[in-house]
């Protein structure tokens, strides 16, 4: 990774939780200790059981975060974008990294190593109410993605991870604005590639979706919305 400068003063992340609190007084000193680094596509910037070395805010780009499942194969537990936080999975209960992250697109990261981190947790009270809600928030998604799981069909998988995509990355010029292969999107699925690749076609016959390169467009999302509406 590539030390840069990226400045939070004329950051349009308002969801980021540096930037939402980089006003207090008391952030101010801790600004001064962040960390900036690039990341080109593809390049992994947490490993996997490596050390601790603090939490990364997403200042530019998307970022997926893996976790090694059986047999060493890779499942992706979360996507992400400008203003979220990677690195928060065993964060104050473990010296190592229960995940790892790469970068999906050229990434901008802004980084506090875990002394920094612990002391903003202790000395600024609005942002560990903060933090405190944003783990409940993903301890609840976890929960009802483990129910999920369990309970779809492979399709109804698919069409549900397609629907996220949307929710989460929005689209440019009708199609979903993020990158990913059948594979990505299949170890976000908790399925195979090959299965991914025979549902596509699916849904391609039946006009539910377009795909352009790498880029997919959902036609018809409430009727997408409606085969998994029983699992939301």
């Amino acid at each position: 990774m590539k030390k840069i400068n990226a400045d939070c003063s004329i950051c349009i992340n308002t969801n980021c939780f540096i930037k939402k609190h980089s006003h207090l007084e008391k952030m101010q000193d801790y600004l001064l200790q962040k960390t900036n680094f690039s990341c080109k596509k593809g390049q992994q910037f947490m490993i996997e059981g490596a050390p601790m070395q603090g939490l990364y805010f997403i200042y530019k780009g998307k970022v997926k975060v893996l976790k090694t499942g059986i047999y060493g194969k890779e499942h992706i537990v979360r996507l992400t974008q400008e203003g979220d936080t990677v690195g928060f999975r065993g964060f104050g209960t473990s010296n190592k990294y229960l995940i790892g992250a790469s970068a999906l697109e050229d990434t901008v990261l802004c980084n506090f190593n875990s002394q920094v981190m612990e002391d903003i947790l202790k000395n600024i009270p609005e942002f560990t109410y903060d933090m405190m809600l944003f783990y409940a928030e993903e301890l609840n998604k976890s929960e009802n993605n483990v129910k999920k799981i369990a309970q779809m069909n492979v399709r109804e998988r698919v069409i549900d991870t397609l629907l996220y995509l949307l929710k989460k990355f929005g689209q440019i010029n009708n199609l979903i604005d993020i990158n990913l292969s059948r594979k990505e999107i299949a170890d976000f699925a908790g399925t195979t590639d090959e299965q991914v690749t025979r549902i596509f076609s699916s849904l391609k016959k039946e006009g539910l979706i377009k795909i352009v390169g790498k880029k997919i467009s959902l036609l018809q999302v409430e009727k997408m919305k409606q085969e998994v509406i029983e699992h939301r």
